[in-house]
C-alpha cells in the first residue's frame, strides 16, 4: 500500500521556499496489537462514553473539549478557537539555524518523518537543496497534529528526513536519578582496559537490518497456533551464570567471545597508588591517554 502524505506545507530556507509534503518515517502497524473481549462470550468490549452528572451515555457530537484552570471548572474551547491560533509553522518548516549533524543528542529525537517535494516544480530546488546541507541538519519549527514541534531536518540518501524533537524543558536531567548519584566516576585501569577487550570483541560495522523483532515473531507464532487449535509450549530458560566478581565476570565474557582461541586475559590488580595514575598506566600498556575521558 502506498504510503500516504499526513501534511502539506513549505520547507523554508532563507529566501528559497520548496513545496513540501510530509510522511512518517515509521510504521505502526508492523506492532501485533490485541482488543478488549468479554472473557465470556468474547465479545470485543464498547468503549462508551458516559456522563456521571447526567447519568447517560453520551453521544460524539455532545462532546467538546474543556481546559480546567481551577478545580472543578473548565473553559470550553471549540476548533473555531483552535482555528484562530495563527503560527508561521502551521504552513511553513522554517529552518533558522544550522548544526553539525553530531550536535544533536539523541534524547532530543522523538519520531522521524520524510520530506518529499511537492510537484515537478518543487524537484530540483528540493535536490540542491539537499546536497547544500550535507553533513548538517537544519533546525526549525512546524505545526503537526494540535500543537507546534522543534524539528530538525537533515540529508538521507536521495532525500530528507525531518526529526521532531523534544524541547530541552521536556528531558529529565540525570541527576533527576537517584541511583545515578551513587555510581562511582572512575574505575581501576584494570577494569577499564578489561571492559574494552570484552567490547572491542562485539565490536564491527553496523546493519541495523540483520536485526528482527524476535518478540513479535514468537508472539506471531503463538497465535497462528491457537488459530490452528495447536498446543503451545514455552521454551525453558537457562538461567545465567551467578557470577559475583567483577573482574571474573568480565574475563569469562571475554573467554567466551574470543571461542577458546584467545588465552585469557591476565590482568593484575594495580596497586592504589597506580589506580590514581591512570593516564600513565594506559600509556605503558600501549594506549595513548583519552583527553575527554581523562576530563570526565
Amino acid at each position: 500500500m502506498a504510503a500516504r502524505p499526513t501534511w502539506k506545507g513549505y520547507l523554508r530556507v532563507s529566501l528559497v521556499t520548496i513545496p513540501v509534503k510530509v510522511y512518517p518515517a515509521t510504521e505502526s502497524s508492523a506492532t501485533i496489537s490485541f482488543n478488549q473481549l468479554h472473557d465470556e462470550c468474547q465479545t470485543k468490549i464498547q468503549q462508551k462514553k458516559w456522563c456521571p452528572h447526567c447519568e447517560r451515555e453520551v453521544t460524539s457530537a455532545e462532546i467538546v473539549k474543556g481546559y480546567q484552570f481551577e478545580k472543578g471548572r473548565w473553559v470550553v474551547i471549540d476548533e473555531e478557537d483552535i482555528a484562530k491560533v495563527k503560527t508561521e509553522s502551521s504552513r511553513i518548516i522554517n529552518l533558522v539555524q544550522f548544526a553539525d549533524q553530531g550536535e544533536i543528542d539523541p534524547m532530543y529525537v522523538d519520531s522521524a518523518y520524510y520530506l518529499a517535494p511537492d510537484g515537478p516544480m518543487a524537484t530540483d530546488a528540493y535536490a540542491v537543496m539537499r546536497e547544500g546541507m550535507q553533513g548538517l541538519a537544519g533546525i526549525g519549527k512546524v505545526a503537526l497534529y494540535g500543537r507546534e514541534y522543534l524539528v530538525a531536518v537533515r540529508p538521507h540518501k536521495q532525500g530528507l528526513v525531518m526529526y521532531t524533537l523534544h524541547h530541552a524543558a521536556e528531558i529529565r536531567t540525570i541527576d533527576q536519578i537517584d541511583e545515578l548519584r551513587e555510581v562511582r566516576g572512575k574505575v581501576t585501569p584494570a577494569e577499564a582496559q578489561l571492559a574494552k577487550q570484552v567490547i572491542e570483541a562485539f565490536h564491527g560495522d553496523l546493519d541495523l537490518k540483520s536485526y528482527t523483532d524476535e518478540y513479535q515473531a514468537g508472539l506471531r507464532a503463538i497465535i497462528d497456533a491457537k488459530i490452528a487449535g495447536e498446543e503451545v509450549t514455552a521454551p525453558v530458560e537457562e538461567a545465567p551464570p551467578k557470577v559475583v566478581d567483577l573482574m571474573e565476570a568480565l574475563r569469562r565474557s571475554l573467554d567466551q567471545v574470543s571461542g577458546g582461541k584467545k588465552k585469557p586475559a591476565k590482568v593484575e590488580e594495580p596497586a592504589p597508588e597506580k589506580a590514581q595514575k591512570a593516564p600513565r598506566a594506559l600509556k605503558a600498556a600501549g594506549e595513548k591517554p583519552d583527553k575527554k575521558r581523562r576530563a570526565s
